[in-house]
């Protein structure tokens, strides 16, 4: 399984306003903001920014402090810009339970911050879990009794009440 980074989060929380690191931070901890969502240290945020400086997503410029040394607000080049964008239009974004809570929130949470309209990517998102739960339902026709069977109706339940939930995000 891919990894989930958050890349394209940190670029939409760029976007919304340029910011230095440890403002970033405070999202991820903000239990009303993505503290639910992601579980990031100071050392994965400020090594997921070098990795967007050097993609040629961000551009860092050093700025004085009131109260400590000089620090790097980052803001979107227009490449950054244009991979926000396709991040937040994906239309097959994957229907997994880690994918929906993380990815999925993520993007909710960025669309909201950037005053974008959120029901596009309410929709894709159930369009790829209703697909999923269609394919996952005719394999467990077919499926013997045992533990493969067991995780299929597993995946299917678990992407069953994604989709009512999905009625919620609305």
């Amino acid at each position: 399984m891919a990894q989930v980074i958050p890349d394209e989060t940190l670029l939409g929380l760029i976007a919304a306003r340029a910011s230095h690191g440890y403002e970033m931070l405070e999202y991820f901890r903000d239990p009303d903001a993505l503290g639910r969502v992601w579980n990031l240290s100071t050392s994965q945020l400020y090594a997921v920014l070098k990795r967007l400086e050097e993609q040629g997503y961000t551009v860092g410029q050093s700025v004085a402090s009131e109260d400590g040394p000089p620090r790097t607000r980052y803001s979107l080049t227009e490449q950054g810009s244009a991979q926000l964008r396709e991040w937040l239009e994906e239309d097959s974004p994957a229907a997994t339970v880690r994918r929906v809570r993380v990815e999925f929130l993520s993007r909710l949470y960025i669309c909201r911050l950037l005053k974008q309209p959120t029901a596009p990517i309410i929709q894709r998102q159930r369009q790829t879990c209703q697909k999923r739960l269609s394919d996952l339902t005719v394999q467990r026709q077919n499926a013997d009794h045992g533990i493969g069977r067991l995780a299929l109706e597993l995946e299917i339940a678990q992407l069953e009440t994604i989709l009512k939930w999905l009625d919620n995000c609305e």
